[in-house]
């Protein structure tokens, strides 16, 4: 089987095979049901060993295009009924690239409580026990493998911060940086943002936005050290910030010596391909603060979320708002961090991605 293969190039072989074989079962070459190439035929084909074939294949079976069958190999589980990939129409309508699935996530419920379960029994009295202020280790350490390996976000433990939901970490927020502060916020934005933001007592500048985002002349006039985006699929517009513009806010960070909260509650649920590079990994210089929630990706029931601090804000942290408890139960923690060890994290928002749907 022929897959051309630019060894010079920065994206890794596996990812340059996935991307082929993933092209080849969209269009029809390798049909439903159909067995793949061998991990060792593919392997001599390409002068690659059979790792690097073993990673590509895992990554389509994460998406479902394929299953591996214990002592058989790999078998096609694409169709176009069944599912529809980037850019290709679906017979009413047309997907980009960048479109969100707006549909919920579908963690089963017996899913669910087999994970409680399995938690209740490694855990024992220790979900009785008292969280530390910021977190459980647990739960820190596995958020920040999982942002090393999807999102190229390298934090230690200690840069994550546990808390209820991206509100009560926007409260936080104010509250270390100053509630002196002047905020700058997308117009139109989620109406909860300015509504959190007012009842600490900080006054917010709507800045308005174009199709790439929030419109550089507005960034200038504000007198803002605060700015407040949701880069990916901005509510209620669904504006994705562009490159370009995502560089104008951290030069404008840069310059003004302001910070910048970046919400990306969203971005996980691109159809196809890798999700957005975030502001805070764009920012090696400590200007941007992360923010992210489990209540899309697992359940709305999940009150719980995570703030990523750049390690020079992580003194201000502790003498300001540091004293705080934790506001996530103990148990609902250790659920977490064993669902994202465990990869079924990943798996799930892979599967909904990836499923099909209508009239969106």
């Amino acid at each position: 089987m022929n897959i051309p293969i630019d060894f010079k190039s920065p994206e890794p072989v596996y990812m340059q095979i996935y991307n082929t074989l993933r092209n080849r079962i969209i269009s029809g070459a390798f049909p439903y049901g159909t067995k793949l190439p061998s991990k060792r035929s593919l392997a001599l084909d390409c002068g690659v060993s059979t790792v690097t074939i073993e990673h590509a294949y895992s990554v389509l079976c994460d998406e479902d295009y394929c299953e591996s069958r214990e002592r058989s190999g790999h078998y096609v589980t694409y169709s176009p009924e069944r599912n529809f990939p980037s850019g290709m129409s679906t017979g009413k309508y047309t997907v980009k690239s960048t479109e969100s699935v707006s549909v919920k996530p579908d963690v089963s419920f017996t899913a669910f409580a087999g994970r409680m379960r399995k938690v209740l029994s490694d855990y024992g009295e220790r979900v009785l026990m008292k969280s530390e202020y910021n977190g459980c280790p647990e739960l820190r350490e596995a958020i920040s493998l999982y942002l090393l390996r999807s999102r190229n976000i390298n934090v230690t433990p200690e840069q994550v911060i546990i808390g209820s939901g991206a509100e009560y970490l926007y409260g936080i927020c104010i509250q270390m940086l100053g509630r002196e502060r002047i905020i700058a916020l997308e117009n139109p934005s989620y109406e909860k943002i300015k509504a959190v933001y007012n009842a600490n007592g900080a006054v917010c500048d709507m800045l308005s936005m174009d199709s790439e985002g929030i419109i550089p002349d507005e960034l200038a006039r504000t007198p803002a050290t605060v700015l407040h985006v949701t880069p990916f699929n901005s509510f209620p517009s669904n504006i994705t910030t562009s490159a370009g513009r995502r560089k104008k806010y951290i030069e404008w960070a840069e310059i003004r010596n302001a910070y910048i909260i970046e919400d990306d509650y969203d971005s996980e649920f691109i159809l196809t391909g890798t999700a957005p590079e975030t502001l805070f990994s764009m920012c090696p210089e400590g200007k941007v603060i992360y923010i992210n929630t489990f209540s899309k990706t697992i359940a709305p029931s999940i009150r719980a979320g995570y703030m990523l601090l750049p390690q020079c804000l992580l003194p201000m942290y502790r003498e300001k708002v540091g004293f705080y408890s934790c506001t996530v139960p103990v148990l609902e923690q250790y659920f977490l961090a064993d669902w994202i060890n465990s990869g079924d994290f990943e798996r799930n928002i892979n599967r909904i991605r990836h499923r099909k749907f209508s009239g969106k």
